[in-house]
């Protein structure tokens, strides 16, 4: 599975973004994705997973009410809508997918995009 991340950008505080995460080969419906981030001199965070089966998503608590991921199978796409975007937000925002493992847990995460910057102004 090869990953593309797009959608990052500059945006005040209190804007909006959408991220997209398109993904080659024909078992991406197999895969659970999910949403990375980090920010400068920081390490890298779990901000938000879909799953595969259920379409169940889970969220980090920094982004719970504000973000929503969604997925469309047959655009072998993943959403990640981004409202009420904070500076401390600011990050390169990565995707990525497994089959397996812990939700939260980038190890369980067996590819992986580029990466999208977004920034946040205040």
């Amino acid at each position: 599975v090869q990953l593309q991340a797009s959608g990052g950008g500059l945006v005040q505080a209190g804007g909006s973004l959408r991220l997209s995460c398109a993904a080659s080969g024909r078992t991406f419906s197999t895969y659970a994705v999910g949403w990375f981030r980090q920010a400068p001199g920081k390490e890298r965070e779990f901000v938000a997973t879909i799953m595969q089966s259920t379409g169940s998503p889970y969220y980090a608590e920094s982004v719970k009410g504000r973000f929503t991921i969604s997925r469309d199978n047959g655009q072998n796409t993943v959403y990640l809508q981004m409202n009420s975007l904070k500076p401390e937000d600011t990050a390169v925002y990565y995707c990525a997918a497994r089959r397996g493992g812990l939700v939260y847990s980038e190890k369980s995460y067996e590819y992986w995009g580029q990466g999208t910057l977004v920034t946040v102004s205040s």
